[in-house]
């Protein structure tokens, strides 16, 4: 068995079950981290997603955080807000699509060199499947990188999320890649800046199989 099937489905309740794109109807121009945890996920992008090469942003705003330096093929968002998309430089196409309604992406096997989901995975409510989709875009060997800190909106994030601290949030997104079964050398990284009062910043990244 894979997908959520192996974990309780009372996890992934919400305080609010309405429709998400209600919840986004108006752009949100603000970044979800302060400026030194945004940072340190570009410095990871820059670690981790190959130069010159087609990328996925998945749940994407107004920004991607990908290095500017730094140029890709090809970079597509996939979000909830048309709007918030449009004014994203970075991407060179985007849709619209909500992965709570449908898990399942509109891609190609094996179209993407890396994808990325920034702090936005405790919003899933079909987590392992739409882990499994992505592996299924991904090249063999690209990889998915999953950030996230301790800010959320606890009315749309997931049970599990809201009810569980920094420690179980990693082992929990650990999980979801391993259940997706499509996903090697799954590590663990906390990336959080070093100084007084910043925002945490953690990540867990797998290599498409």
């Amino acid at each position: 068995m894979r997908r959520e099937n192996q974990l309780p489905r009372s996890y992934f309740a919400r305080y609010d079950e309405s429709d998400d794109r209600l919840f986004y109807t108006y752009p949100r121009l603000t970044a979800h981290i302060d400026e030194a945890a945004c940072a340190a996920v570009t410095q990871l992008f820059r670690e981790e997603l190959p130069p010159g090469g087609r990328i996925l942003d998945l749940m994407s705003s107004y920004v991607s955080h990908l290095p500017p330096e730094v140029r890709y093929a090809h970079v597509v968002g996939l979000g909830l807000n048309a709007e918030e998309l449009r004014l994203n430089q970075q991407l060179d196409e985007y849709l619209v699509h909500d992965l709570n309604q449908n898990p399942n992406l509109p891609f190609a096997d094996a179209s993407f060199d890396g994808a990325a989901c920034t702090v936005s995975v405790q919003y899933l409510v079909h987590p392992v499947t739409v882990f499994a989709e992505v592996g299924r875009v991904l090249r063999p060997g690209a990889p998915f990188i999953v950030t996230f800190s301790n800010r959320c909106f606890p009315s749309k994030a997931v049970r599990i999320w809201i009810s569980t601290g920094d420690r179980q949030h990693s082992q929990l997104v650990q999980r979801y890649f391993q259940l997706a079964e499509r996903f090697t050398d799954i590590r663990f990284l906390d990336r959080s800046p070093r100084r007084w009062l910043s925002d945490p910043l953690y990540a867990v990244i797998g290599r498409a199989r």
